[in-house]
């Protein structure tokens, strides 16, 4: 069975929180904002940036796990954590796992 793309406990105590009105500016922004932090990640990647592709990683995977996505959460740490060299190991199948993942966060929300 695959995870959901949003963890709804986490996004319930979140509306419980800070209020559903303030919850949907949060996605929508984040919605908004990700695919250019997912661009920022692939330039980073092309052009060997290590600190701005951990950095880009680290920005993603806050706000992922900010409102439940959390497998995106989870996928963005392994690059922060695993650092470009690791990923230019791999290929491209790390940032591409990642692009995946966002499209399904984007089509649930």
């Amino acid at each position: 069975m695959t995870q959901a793309a949003i963890d709804a406990t986490t996004f319930e105590e979140l509306k419980a929180t800070a209020g559903a009105e303030f919850v949907g500016e949060l996605v929508d922004t984040f919605l908004t904002e990700a695919p250019g932090m997912l661009d920022d990640l692939h330039r980073a990647y092309s052009d060997g940036d290590s600190d701005r592709f951990r950095r880009g990683a680290h920005s993603l995977k806050s706000n992922s796990n900010t409102f439940g996505a959390l497998m995106l959460g989870a996928l963005a740490r392994d690059l922060e954590l695993g650092g470009l060299a690791r990923v230019r190991e791999a290929g491209s199948g790390p940032l591409d796992a990642l692009a995946l993942e966002y499209a399904r966060v984007a089509a649930c929300c």
